[in-house]
């Protein structure tokens, strides 16, 4: 049975405050991550969160992943492993590069009703920038 992480990033301007909220599910236990990750745009927020949740998984061990995301870019990128704005080449390449921890992959666009839990994470995380 794979590990099911919802993920998401979220800023507060284009680029701001930012943070990214991951919500792993595996085997009846749930985690929750609120991350501040400083100031980026949102679509390098939604990359953030693919790659902590990633680094999360392998550091747990898990050989059987299924990410979803509300990001169709991130989607696309993760699946294909390519990216038309050359500005995100970095995120991708890190991308593919922990794709090799898993000996299965997936990756899922959904709607943003469908990742609440994951979005409520990354605004919180946000807040939590404004603290520090």
């Amino acid at each position: 049975m794979p590990a099911e992480i919802y993920i998401d990033g979220a800023s507060a301007g284009n680029p701001g405050l930012s943070g990214i909220g991951i919500f792993i599910k595996y085997e009846g236990t749930t985690e929750s991550f609120s991350i501040p990750i400083g100031t980026y745009t949102n679509q390098e927020a939604e990359f953030l969160a693919l790659i902590e949740g990633m680094k999360l998984c392998a550091e747990r061990g898990y050989q059987s992943v299924s990410f979803r995301t509300d990001s169709d870019i991130v989607e696309r990128a993760a699946d294909l492993e390519l990216v038309k704005n050359k500005s995100f080449q970095p995120f991708v390449d890190e991308i593919i590069q922990l794709k090799s921890a898993f000996p299965l992959f997936f990756i899922k666009w959904i709607p943003g009703r469908q990742n609440q839990k994951a979005d409520h994470l990354a605004k919180e995380a946000i807040r939590l920038n404004q603290k520090n």
